[in-house]
């Protein structure tokens, strides 16, 4: 990925938003921020998320979503996508992040991150496009984003490169990931990747069961 770049990184506090007459707490909405933005733990600063136990945390620490992948859903289904729209934390240039391999590590600013899963929508995406059923429609278009790994603390800026480090053997990738939750046929394949989060683990062990 040689002309691999960081657009923009965006960051949001939580937030209390109505959804269906109800009050709903959530980090989904980022924007951007100029300068370095320091990577500790789990979260740039000025970040947070509201519920981690199915958003953030070690496994999803960072999300990244693309300008290629935005190019499509302006051209193709029509939407307005400024920078964070998707509430990711690195918009990325120059990079099929579908294709990208589960385990693959980044050298990004002074971080290093690793690839860890897909992203997997939930309701809050539909509050955050002001669209019920756009989580479905996300899915369906086989571009998920990719949530990352820390391994490395360090800061990140707009314009830094994006270089790949090491990629695994397995060649399991984020766009095959997605493919098994509509094929269960192809979920004895991630036993190959190591350290999958618990939920992909159990797929790939046939402890949840797909339809």
């Amino acid at each position: 990925m040689p002309d691999s770049r960081i657009l923009h990184v965006n960051v949001g506090a939580v937030r209390e938003v109505e959804w269906r007459g109800r009050l709903v707490t959530t980090g989904i909405w980022k924007a951007p921020v100029e300068g370095r933005v320091a990577l500790r733990c789990v979260n740039f600063a000025g970040d947070d998320q509201a519920d981690r136990t199915v958003h953030g945390g070690p496994d999803k620490a960072v999300y990244a979503y693309s300008r290629e992948d935005y190019d499509f859903w302006r051209e193709e289904e029509g939407f307005d996508t400024p920078p964070g729209l998707f509430g990711e934390n690195l918009t990325v240039d120059g990079i099929d992040l579908s294709a990208a391999l589960v385990g693959e590590r980044w050298s990004v600013g002074s971080t290093v991150l690793e690839i860890a899963q897909p992203r997997m929508p939930c309701f809050k995406l539909g509050l955050r496009v002001g669209d019920a059923h756009f989580p479905r429609r996300f899915q369906r278009a086989g571009r998920p984003g990719a949530y990352f790994r820390v391994v490395q603390e360090g800061e990140v800026g707009a314009g830094d490169a994006v270089r790949v480090l090491e990629r695994p053997d397995h060649g399991i990738t984020l766009r095959y990931m997605t493919e098994v939750l509509t094929d269960r046929g192809k979920a004895a394949a991630l036993r190959a990747v190591p350290n999958l989060p618990e939920f992909w683990d159990d797929i790939a062990h046939g402890r949840i069961a797909l339809e």
